[in-house]
């Protein structure tokens, strides 16, 4: 059973689960908004490989800055455990979408797949490469935004750094 409050995030209902934790809609209570709040599950809290990984996937996804990729806004560690807080999306996975049973138009599916391409290209220009790109980890937005989600698997570039974006 999970706490009704982690740090300062109440926590609201379930939203899904991965193999890096479970995802929990919040409210943060000091910025009065709603956020994710992913969980690194108790049974890993003591394994340090996944400790390593989970710091990793927030670290990575922070060091990115583009429309289509999560906003990172919190890493923290409480009696309850790790948690990584990231905006909220409001709308579907892809694979939501397609299971509907509804085609998605070709112009909609052009436009989704130019914004996840824009964000997978932000991202490897910053020396990160996703490796976990499937329709759960695409998030689409009720304004026609596409969210790039789930960083757990990411690479960082050879040289172990992840480059920031400087330009504005």
């Amino acid at each position: 059973m999970i706490a009704e409050q982690i740090s300062h995030y109440r926590i609201i209902n379930k939203l899904g689960a991965g193999g890096m934790g479970e995802v929990w809609l919040a409210e943060d209570r000091r910025l009065k908004r709603k956020v994710a709040l992913k969980l690194l599950p108790a049974e890993f809290t003591n394994d340090a490989d996944r400790v390593r990984r989970f710091e990793q996937e927030a670290r990575a996804v922070s060091a990115l800055n583009h429309p289509n990729i999560i906003t990172l806004f919190d890493l923290g560690h409480t009696e309850e455990g790790y948690f990584i807080t990231t905006e909220f999306v409001d709308g579907e996975t892809l694979r939501a979408r397609l299971r509907e049973g509804m085609r998605v138009p070709v112009r909609e599916a052009i436009e989704i797949t130019l914004q996840i391409c824009a964000a997978l290209a932000a991202a490897h220009e910053a020396g990160i490469i996703h490796r976990d790109l499937k329709p759960e980890n695409v998030m689409l937005r009720r304004d026609g935004y596409v969210k790039v989600l789930d960083f757990g698997l990411a690479k960082v570039g050879e040289d172990q750094t992840i480059k920031l974006n400087t330009s504005a």
